[in-house]
């Protein structure tokens, strides 16, 4: 059974403290770099965090119309009003909130049958509000924060010069990737059926994969970018329709309309260039597999130009210790990758019937909950 516990509303309030904080250091980072004249990174920042921020109002407020149909439309007013202000996730933030609270503190054990099906289903509410939360900062993280992580690494290998607010920028960026992956793997483990909670050894496993993975990666990419802008860009526009093009064939039936299908298609070819996502919940072995021999064929690849061209770019100390954290993480990101994967991987990703190409293909539902929303959601 799923449960709310006071330990998930801790950490609820901990990560609506960490995003309110996030906005900060995003907006003094950028004024940094305006003060000392460094307009194209300050204005970088700010268009990374003005994109994450247009697309999850954009997704919440499809969510709130979808998940309200038929209700006044005066309160669906209301939330198209505070998100057109960039706002909306502090209405979820406050409903999850709100419904965590009676829940974690409030509702006792009752044998009375009403009384039951009255707390089961504000536990329905509190876990589906925490979901939505946990869907809108996948989004986040990579659309903002990864692009933004790799920004900063890219400065610090271009510039000898450092300042703390770089530093801090990094953290932060760090802080979100994983507090954003762990609750997206709780969320994922509470939406399957028949499954136990996560266990330490698991949630620090898909932890440590991804962030490894993506520190590799965004390295990587760091050193194409100072090799040449040009070709960077042309390898992560490749990368995305190859992403692209991917979740075409795949016939994700995350959205009620084509125009949003498109929309969640096109976010999650950007996410795609960055970390491995199961689109439809099938075993995709076949795939992850291509995916990171492709990016260990690149990565190896990258390290050999420098190793012939690296007095022209970068100093050889830089050099070593970039390559060095480049290949390390790569290959303790794949090794942490295959045991998770071997041993602490759930099998039953989806509803029995939400695997079979038929029901997928299948428009306009309109029984459609949330938790089937969470369903056709990524998977690991």
């Amino acid at each position: 059974v799923m449960k709310f516990t006071k330990q998930n509303f801790f950490v609820l309030v901990g990560g609506m403290i960490i995003y309110v904080v996030d906005i900060g250091v995003d907006f003094w980072v950028a004024s940094r770099y305006f003060c000392q004249g460094q307009y194209s990174w300050s204005i970088l920042i700010l268009c990374f965090r003005g994109l994450s921020s247009i697309i999850t109002q954009i997704f919440s407020y499809e969510w709130f119309k979808n998940d309200w149909e038929g209700t006044d439309t005066g309160k669906l007013k209301l939330v198209f009003l505070v998100h057109l202000f960039h706002c909306g996730i502090f209405i979820r933030y406050w409903f999850a909130l709100k419904y965590g609270y009676q829940v974690a503190f409030k509702q006792t054990s009752s044998r009375d049958a009403s009384e039951a099906d009255s707390s089961n289903f504000i536990q329905k509410q509190a876990i589906d509000a925490v979901t939505d939360i946990n869907m809108l900062r996948v989004f986040k993280t990579f659309l903002e924060t990864t692009p933004q992580l790799f920004l900063q690494i890219y400065i610090l290998v271009e510039h000898d010069k450092t300042h703390f607010y770089q530093y801090a920028a990094i953290i932060m960026s760090f802080c979100g990737i994983s507090l954003s992956m762990v609750d997206y793997q709780i969320s994922l483990r509470k939406s399957l059926p028949d499954k136990d909670e996560f266990h330490v050894l698991s949630k620090f496993m898909y932890l440590f994969y991804k962030l490894l993975t993506i520190t590799s990666w965004i390295l990587s990419i760091s050193l194409i970018t100072l090799l040449s802008v040009r070709i960077s860009v042309i390898l992560l526009i490749f990368l995305w329709i190859c992403g692209f093009a991917w979740t075409l064939k795949q016939h994700t039936t995350f959205c009620k309309s084509k125009k949003m299908e498109y929309l969640y298609r096109t976010v999650v070819g950007i996410i795609l260039i960055f970390s491995f996502f199961n689109i439809k919940g099938r075993r995709t072995i076949v795939w992850i597999s291509i995916y990171y021999a492709t990016h260990t064929v690149v990565t190896l690849g990258i390290l050999c130009v420098y190793m012939f061209w690296k007095h022209s770019f970068i100093k050889e100390t830089c050099f070593t210790i970039v390559s060095i954290l480049t290949i390390s993480s790569l290959v303790l990101g794949i090794i942490f990758l295959v045991v998770y994967y071997s041993h602490l991987h759930p099998t039953i990703y989806c509803r029995p019937q939400a695997c079979s190409d038929e029901v997928d293909r299948v428009a306009g539902q309109k029984e459609r909950v949330k938790t089937d929303r969470f369903q056709n959601f990524l998977m690991q």
